[in-house]
């Protein structure tokens, strides 16, 4: 499983982070969001799966 962002389609809303804290973070720098694991465990599926879900500019994606 790999995380693809789309940083152009980002608004940086952070609904992905608010259901997997440990793979996204907004950065309090610059507010851009940062995928701190590209390439998460398997176990953490359902989690990213929600996350990317969530995410209300279709920015994020799975391969």
């Amino acid at each position: 499983m790999k995380i693809t962002h789309d940083a152009q389609r980002c608004c940086s809303s952070g609904m992905c982070e608010s259901f997997a804290p440990d793979i996204f973070e907004i950065s309090d720098d610059d507010g851009a969001l940062q995928v701190l694991d590209a390439t998460p465990d398997e176990s953490r599926r359902g989690a990213v799966e929600l996350a990317i879900a969530s995410c209300p500019t279709e920015a994020l994606s799975l391969e």
